[in-house]
């Protein structure tokens, strides 16, 4: 068994690929638009895991965009995509400064949670070990649910 992809519906396509591949730098490696079933289908990768990606698709995140409107429900039990990040406080500045919402600021320097135009959970996690504490992000508190 291997891990293939995690599907996520996306109401708006240009906020959603504004979000994954601009500000988390997430490329696209395949993309399906299917005109009989109104569809888009767009495979992103990570840059670190880009080759293996671009010959087997894997491992991706698939967003899928129906072009005729719909209002999306979602629900806890779909959790959260994570990431890597190289610099947390940095990944995390950028995104803030783009109006991304902070859901759990990085306070420990290892773990961040902020959501997707589509209210997706998005956890980034500090490669290596954590960096040191450090303000603005130390005294921030929550906000909202992930």
């Amino acid at each position: 068994m291997e891990f293939l992809h995690t599907m996520v519906r996306v109401q708006n396509l240009d906020a959603s690929m504004h979000f994954y591949c601009d500000l988390l730098g997430l490329i696209e490696v395949k993309r399906y638009d299917s005109e009989k079933g109104r569809f888009s289908l767009i495979y992103l990768a990570a840059p670190g895991q880009l080759e293996e990606a671009k010959t087997t698709f894997t491992p991706t995140i698939e967003l899928t965009y129906n072009w005729d409107p719909e209002q999306y429900t979602s629900g806890r039990n779909f959790g959260h995509l994570a990431f890597s990040v190289d610099h947390i406080y940095n990944t995390c500045t950028k995104l803030m400064n783009a109006g991304v919402l902070i859901n759990r600021p990085p306070r420990c320097g290892h773990m961040a949670f902020v959501q997707s135009p589509d209210g997706i959970s998005i956890e980034l996690l500090q490669k290596g070990e954590a960096l040191p504490a450090q303000e603005p992000w130390q005294s921030m508190q929550n906000t909202g649910s992930w």
